[in-house]
């Protein structure tokens, strides 16, 4: 191999194993990399020469303008938009996925979430997760990251009754297994009979150990519901309707792990809260990264009240919820 001077081009020795028409060592690195998808140390090996070289050869092949990468309008309207989330609420990160004309949006949210918690987490960090459909669908959807383990994923509300397939315990147990982390799950009813049963049961010394757990996660995968007559919240088993109803009448418009907020997410509290075992929503604010995900027109109203409260660092949405969220 010769390195050519500037404006010229690199020749690929007769005997580099090399079709015919790829005189020029940067297009046809190039057109392994860009083309055909094969890695730069799988390129430089082919070439003879180091991963170093290969990088730069695909530095040229940008300079040269033999390859043009362009960002399609779409996505970088949906930056724009995550970008004008994290200013508005505060947010350390967004992820807006483009609408999907009809497709699953719960899955596809659920996808996005995996994508995200793979990328924040690290070697021996611990992961609260909290119960729902989309939080199921990223605990499906994550692919472990190399390199990481020492993983523990803990379930951070009480156990549901509820005949629905997205309960806490469901949704801790996949994650752990995806990741091929320790599980723990929380040993204790999401909702007690009375508020005087709910402090002896905490005084176990196996669930002081489990709340520790909760207290100290690293990150945490929630999602915000709404409290419509089809919600989520009104299926899962954590209250009655006659206490939802309640919560409703008293101002609540969203649930979040199993407490109801107001319009501004400032928890209502109450008896029914008194008898939840779990993390409340102090707690969760002092959870360092927190992902939110939640989408669709019946809960902009909720997506609303969690952001305007900061429960979340991080929100992974649709692209009509948050251009909503960032109308005024």
């Amino acid at each position: 191999m010769e390195t050519a001077g500037a404006g010229q081009r690199n020749i690929v020795e007769p005997g580099a194993n090399r079709p015919a028409e790829f005189e020029d060592a940067v297009v046809w690195a190039a057109w392994l990399y860009y083309a055909d998808g094969i890695t730069q140390n799988e390129i430089a090996q082919r070439l003879g020469v180091s991963r170093a070289t290969i990088v730069n050869y695909l530095q040229q092949a940008r300079d040269r303008g033999i390859v043009s990468i362009r960002i399609s309008s779409e996505a970088a309207g949906r930056t724009r938009v995550a970008r004008a989330l994290m200013d508005r609420y505060g947010l350390a990160g967004a992820l807006v996925i483009p609408d999907g004309g009809g497709a699953d949006l719960v899955s596809r949210l659920g996808d996005a979430g995996a994508r995200l918690l793979a990328s924040l987490i690290r070697s021996g960090d611990t992961i609260g997760v909290a119960w729902g459909q989309t939080v199921l669908a990223a605990a499906s959807a994550i692919v472990p990251p190399d390199t990481i383990g020492g993983l523990t994923v803990v379930q951070v509300a009480g156990s549901s009754i509820s005949d629905q397939d997205f309960s806490p315990e469901l949704c801790t147990s996949r994650l752990a297994d995806r990741l091929h982390a320790r599980c723990v799950n929380l040993l204790a009813p999401a909702v007690l009979s009375s508020r005087q049963l709910k402090t002896l049961l905490l005084a176990e010394p196996i669930l002081r150990q489990q709340m520790r757990l909760v207290h100290a996660t690293d990150h945490i995968l929630f999602g915000v519901g709404d409290i419509g007559p089809n919600s989520t919240v009104r299926h899962a088993g954590i209250a009655s309707r006659e206490e939802i109803d309640d919560y409703v009448a008293r101002g609540a418009v969203a649930g979040i792990i199993g407490r109801f907020v107001d319009a501004a997410g400032r928890p209502l509290g109450g008896e029914h809260d008194d008898r939840l075992v779990g993390i409340g929503l102090e707690d969760l604010r002092r959870v360092p990264s927190r992902i939110c995900l939640a989408g669709g027109p019946d809960k902009i109203i909720a997506c609303r009240a969690m952001l305007e409260a900061g429960y979340a660092t991080h929100f992974v949405t649709d692209m009509t919820t948050a251009d909503a969220l960032l109308a005024r």
